[in-house]
């Protein structure tokens, strides 16, 4: 085990320094050049001159390399640069300003994804083809299919303005945080539950749960600590990819419910053209992405030891 958790991290390190490469080439493949942007975003007209003294400002008149290398190793120092559109703050600080709010509501989702598929996908398991499945399933089917900003438009209207029982934006409260949270997780929810419930279907009826009803077992304990053990991986697996999702993904919902989270961050980015923060966003998702697998290798890899000796 040991020997697949070493080998899992040392395939990691290349993954992340390919993602800084990445994240670094992308400002110097923008068909503008970073120096004239720096000095538009601020509503100056600018000169031959004052282009050359920003790029000199920027360090962007220095070799390719160096100035990866050099951004590398301040980056390592979580030193992200200075925005371009307000040169008094630095990218590490609006990160810190807004990371803790993108970070609460993705959290926040995933307590609801997993507090409501995994009991709900397990009821429609064991009562299979039942009423509560049938309706279940055609909830889930119109859970997948309605995209998050029409359903948080639709949750604003009903529960916010009408009913008037969560606020309308702000993430001054818990409360503040339901909306977006169950419009971010909807579509997760539906996905896991069918997975769930796949899964559930499929090990329930393998030999070894038949052997346990044959021993004598209880018919809670079959469920838990044998069908829905062995029919989790699959879950875990796409739980790693959802929980970067859930975080990358909440730039619509924090636009909608005006939550100052990192979307929310990038967004503004993007139309004010502030590429530190965007390379600053994209590499930061990319080892989020990497850290999420490995994790998951790891936890199932202690569900499972035979996955460490398959991959051996």
């Amino acid at each position: 085990m040991k020997k697949y958790i070493i080998k899992r991290i040392l395939i990691s390190i290349p993954l992340i320094i390919g993602i800084t490469f990445i994240a670094f080439c992308l400002i110097n493949l923008i068909p503008s050049d970073p120096a004239e942007v720096a000095l538009r975003v601020n509503d100056i007209t600018p000169t031959d001159a004052d282009i050359h003294r920003m790029r000199e400002l920027l360090g962007l008149n220095r070799p390719f390399l160096l100035r990866y290398f050099d951004w590398l190793w301040k980056s390592l120092h979580f030193d992200f640069g200075i925005s371009y559109v307000n040169t008094n703050r630095k990218v590490a600080d609006e990160i810190a300003r807004t990371l803790p709010v993108t970070l609460k509501l993705a959290g926040i989702s995933l307590v609801m994804i997993l507090s409501i598929s995994i009991p709900i996908g397990v009821l429609c398991a064991v009562n299979k083809n039942s009423s509560f499945d049938r309706i279940t399933r055609i909830i889930v089917f119109f859970g997948t299919a309605v995209p998050d900003y029409w359903l948080s438009l639709i949750l604003l209207s009903i529960f916010a303005l009408k009913l008037n029982i969560f606020p309308i934006s702000g993430a001054d409260s818990l409360l503040g945080y339901i909306l977006p949270s169950f419009a971010l997780s909807m579509s997760y929810i539906s996905t896991y539950i069918r997975l769930i419930r796949t899964n559930m279907i499929e090990t329930l009826e393998e030999d070894h749960i038949y052997y346990a009803k044959v021993r004598g077992l209880s018919k809670k304990s079959i469920i838990f600590k044998h069908a829905l053990k062995n029919s989790i991986h699959s879950s875990l697996n796409a739980l790693g990819m959802s929980i970067v999702k859930l975080v990358a993904g909440t730039f619509i919902i924090e636009n909608i419910f005006v939550l100052p989270g990192i979307g929310r961050l990038c967004v503004q980015a993007i139309f004010g053209r502030d590429y530190p923060v965007i390379q600053a966003y994209i590499l930061l998702m990319g080892i989020l992405f990497v850290g999420c697998n490995l994790l998951v290798d790891i936890v199932n890899c202690y569900i499972d030891p035979r996955l460490a000796e398959t991959e051996a």
